[in-house]
């Protein structure tokens, strides 16, 4: 049997990725991100799990805009680093681990949730960005294995919120059937509002973003019942990422203790999030 331990939600916007690789870190626009992020990476680097699952969405640049699957894994042994269009970053390649990646497709399959399967992809800054805030120093490798869960959140119609829960669900019970692998964390990616096209480019909406970090710990099936439209009016066209989120939090248990979280806007005009929750608390019977 294997434990979710942790729960880790962070924005995955490409320049904070650039503004790691280029040594900006401590420039005065960028500073209160990054220092934002240091309790949550101190606490994750003693909290490493033997194997972490990263919830993200491609951006034309592992697979064609012809071909977007509406759920997808990863099943294979790495995963390269995608050149998006300006050389490839420098930072490690991906271990997967495919074993670990074929159980959670059968279950997951078993479920009712018929996921495309990638034996080969390459991987942009929707996953390496939150590798990135999770480990700014990885060296030659990162901390585990690394195995990708893919959601579409760029072409009509997105998942709803309410399914993605429910797949974050029978994710966490996929894994706690699993004789594999001790610990296991899991990261949800994307958002916070932010708008980057059209009439609303720009938009930002503190409120709905402050009242999300708080539902996602506490009250995770009011952001379940968000529609589409809904989640685009209050949080942009791109805000819909936060779908992504509640996969990662529906893999937990209903009570977690947050360890940290953080908020800070703007990073590249989006409202940048973390949230970090510890899933290794004492439920009740």
């Amino acid at each position: 049997m294997s434990e979710v331990i942790w729960g880790l939600a962070t924005s995955h916007v490409p320049s904070i990725g650039a503004a790691m690789d280029r040594g900006m870190i401590d420039q005065p626009v960028w500073a209160p991100l990054f220092e934002g992020y240091r309790p949550a990476r101190e606490w994750l680097a003693r909290n490493t799990p033997d194997v972490a699952i990263l919830v993200y969405n491609d951006h034309a640049n592992g697979v064609d805009l012809d071909i977007v699957p509406t759920f997808a894994i990863g099943t294979a042994e790495t995963y390269r680093v995608a050149d998006e269009g300006f050389g490839r970053r420098a930072v490690p390649d991906v271990v997967g681990d495919p074993d670990l990646s074929f159980h959670l497709l059968e279950n997951l399959v078993d479920e009712g949730f018929d996921l495309t399967v990638f034996q080969e992809l390459d991987v942009d800054h929707g996953f390496t960005v939150p590798l990135s805030v999770w480990t700014p120093e990885p060296g030659d490798a990162w901390p585990c294995p690394v195995i990708p869960i893919m959601v579409n959140v760029i072409r009509y119609p997105q998942p709803t919120a309410a399914r993605c829960y429910a797949l974050g669900q029978a994710l966490g019970r996929a894994i706690a059937s699993y004789q594999g692998a001790g610990t296991v964390g899991i990261l949800g990616t994307g958002g916070m509002s932010h708008q980057l096209a059209g009439a609303r480019a720009g938009f930002i909406n503190p409120t709905f973003d402050h009242m999300f970090l708080d539902a996602i710990e506490n009250d995770p099936e009011k952001l379940a019942s968000l529609s589409r439209e809904e989640l685009i009016r209050q949080a942009g066209s791109e805000g819909i990422e936060l779908i992504m989120w509640l996969v990662m939090r529906g893999a937990l248990h209903k009570q977690v203790r947050k360890v940290h979280s953080a908020y800070h806007v703007p990073a590249s005009n989006t409202a940048a999030g973390l949230a970090l929750f510890d899933n290794r608390v004492a439920q009740p019977a």
